[in-house]
């Protein structure tokens, strides 16, 4: 049996772990082929693939980004994109493929086992915003990335006494900033889940002051202020649809200082929170999802997505995997409520 693994969208720490676990079972426990397809779904459409055997996996688990590279490609964007995909897979003897990626990715294998292939899927987003899993691999990385951020900025900001904007990314969904701002200590907390009033910001931001103190505040990308709009980086759009976001953390920075008279800086963490070695945890993860994954091949249980529920690894539907995100609960989070704007 001849088996494609694929990773696509934004590369995130762990991926590397999962390409190795689904090499090292398929080989050595079933006996199979795998073929890996270079550049997320643009592989399988332009028939670029890439070794992937014992030997190029050896050493890999450690390493961010992925071995088999990435792209947001939408094969359904693309003339004739899933008939092309399709002959890739019947002229390399492809019987199935695990793709690795969040809700876009995932979205496209769902219809592409809709439309005959067979396809498992593998939850991977830093957003932590991918349905039917407790969490996906990358999320710990980047949060333990942005605390330490946060960490490291709060020194300087007490040497200076500047109100300090970290910005970190969520487009939709505040799970590294609500993760990293508790952990870190933050002061005020903004989220996508719920618009933020800057006159509130300001008095949380004031009364920080007032106390001798450098006021933290963590935004996410896709926090919005009351009555605003989405601060965008461009006015482009992925193959997805989706439009890039960045730049809420110096405009709020500016009404900051504009509004104290304090100096207050903005700091964008940005792709700092995507790269780099895995935690430990992801390095698990993301390795029980790559082992569960190959089982779900192997019972021929096609459209599924392996997730995680407490600290078991199920299967769930990719229709459910990928009907909605899963945004912040912010009701469970009574007891933090002052870090919400």
């Amino acid at each position: 049996m001849r088996v494609g693994v694929l990773t696509g969208g934004g590369d995130c720490p762990g991926l590397n772990a999962v390409i190795r676990a689904v090499v090292r079972k398929g080989i050595e426990g079933h006996g199979w082929e795998i073929v890996g397809f270079r550049n997320g779904w643009q592989g399988p459409i332009d028939g670029n693939t890439k070794p992937v055997g014992l030997a190029e996996v050896e050493d890999i688990l450690t390493r961010g980004g992925t071995i088999l590279g990435s792209s947001r490609t939408n094969p359904y964007k693309v003339d004739g994109g899933p008939e092309k995909i399709r002959a890739t897979l019947a002229e390399l003897g492809v019987d199935a493929l695990i793709a690795i990626g969040g809700e876009d990715t995932l979205g496209v294998a769902k219809r592409l086992t809709e439309d005959g292939i067979g396809v498992v899927g593998v939850p991977k987003t830093i957003d932590n915003d991918l349905n039917a899993t407790d969490y996906t691999f990358g999320f710990d990385t980047a949060v333990h990335i942005a605390t330490e951020s946060i960490d490291r900025l709060r020194t300087t900001a007490e040497s200076h006494h500047r109100a300090l904007v970290v910005e970190v990314m969520g487009r939709h969904a505040g799970w590294i900033a609500l993760h990293s701002g508790l952990a870190g200590g933050a002061n005020v907390i903004l989220v996508p889940e719920r618009p933020f009033s800057v006159d509130k910001v300001i008095e949380w931001v004031q009364r920080r002051f007032e106390r001798q103190y450098a006021p933290i505040i963590v935004v996410a990308e896709g926090a919005l202020p009351e009555g605003g709009a989405e601060v965008l980086a461009s006015g482009e759009k992925d193959a997805f649809g989706h439009v890039r976001l960045g730049g809420v953390g110096t405009w709020l920075a500016e009404e900051i200082a504009a509004k104290t008279g304090k100096e207050s800086r903005a700091v964008v963490l940005g792709h700092t929170q995507r790269g780099g070695t895995p935690t430990a945890y992801d390095r698990v993860l993301a390795t029980r999802f790559g082992l569960h994954a190959v089982d779900a091949v192997a019972d021929g249980d096609f459209g599924v997505m392996v997730a995680l529920r407490g600290t078991d690894i199920v299967r769930v539907k990719l229709a459910e995997a990928t009907a909605e995100l899963k945004t912040v609960p912010l009701e469970r989070y009574a007891e933090a409520e002052i870090f919400f704007g």
